[in-house]
């Protein structure tokens, strides 16, 4: 069975807790080799998980000719800079989210893509997990009927200054790390996209990072409203309010890997519970990706998709400077 050859950029904590695990399930990915500017750390994780080699640099990982695919889960901020290495030496590219720091990064990126004719996409991951197949499913079939609101909330508490997503210029703050997240849901099971946007931002006094975002989407025929928070409780949902229903997505973005999820239906005919197996999101998108690069075809997460979601987040910070609705 041929199977996705990959290289991994960077050894976050994301990636070794959530990733590693994932893949070494995978019958369609083989991780062939990992990098670290900590060569020891790559050494002692390469061993731990059986991969075959490790670099103390990102740029012998590149070189290396049996690698055809290779994952970035580094900083915002060196995304943009390590797509353009990788893709110079013809590595498709999975690339955490967000893709870029700004909407002429994503635009970068597409044409990146296009000149060295190679695959990128942005890891969204939670679109993966079946239980989004089948809102979108439910959405479509109008269970619930016309959409009039979605609403949605993310946050946790991190307050530790030597974590990046704290960090401004390494591209931190709650609109970047999960605030994206409501922006693409809004999109992935709507099919539209938001015609205007208003925000309030709350920065962090000495961070100067943005740790409690509200924004509102109008997409015109419903609006979507979402509140992420980098200083605040554990906690994320996602609600979907149509004119004969409401569907509750009550783990949207962070499935456990382990433990089987569920969502609640509701309607005139009373109240539904859909049950789902247990499936490993991140698995099943990185063997969707490999699947992409196997045969050679466009990635279920396409880079026009993730510009459509990048005006958004630019939208939201221009709205934080004027005080004022901003058309997209």
């Amino acid at each position: 069975m041929n199977k996705l050859k990959l290289g991994v950029l960077g050894v976050s904590n994301h990636f070794v807790k959530r990733v590693l695990p994932a893949l070494k399930k995978s019958n369609l990915v083989e991780i062939k080799a990992i990098a670290s500017r900590d060569v020891e750390k790559a050494k002692n994780i390469a061993g731990e998980w059986g991969v075959e080699r490790y670099y103390g640099s990102y740029e012998k990982l590149l070189e290396d000719k049996e690698i055809n695919s290779v994952y970035i889960p580094l900083p915002n901020n060196l995304h943009l800079e390590w797509i353009r290495k990788s893709a110079l030496a013809k590595k498709n590219i999975i690339c955490e989210k967000p893709l870029g720091l700004n909407t002429k990064e994503v635009e970068e990126c597409i044409t990146i893509a296009k000149e060295n004719n190679i695959y990128i996409m942005e890891a969204f991951m939670y679109s993966f997990h079946p239980q989004w197949k089948k809102v979108k499913e439910l959405i479509k079939t109008k269970e619930i009927g016309r959409i009039c609101a979605i609403h949605c909330f993310f946050g946790y508490f991190n307050i530790d200054p030597n974590d990046i997503r704290n960090k401004i210029e390494a591209g931190g703050g709650a609109i970047r790390d999960i605030g994206c997240y409501p922006i693409s849901v809004s999109r992935f099971v709507s099919g539209k996209r938001p015609k205007r946007v208003i925000s309030l931002i709350r920065r962090d006094e000495n961070f100067k990072t943005d740790c409690l975002a509200s924004a509102m989407l109008d997409f015109g025929e419903f609006h979507s409203v979402f509140t992420v928070s980098t200083q605040s409780f554990n906690e994320q949902k996602v609600y979907i309010y149509g004119d004969a229903g409401v569907i509750e997505v009550l783990l949207p973005y962070n499935a456990y890997a382990d433990v089987p999820l569920s969502i609640r239906v509701k309607n005139p005919l009373g109240i539904r519970k859909i049950l789902f197996e247990i499936s490993d999101q991140y698995q099943l998108e990185f063997e969707e990706f490999a699947l992409s690069v196997l045969n050679n075809r466009e990635p279920p997460i396409t880079l026009e998709d993730s510009l459509e979601n990048q005006k958004v987040i630019d939208a939201i910070f221009e709205s934080e400077k004027k005080k004022n609705w901003i058309e997209i």
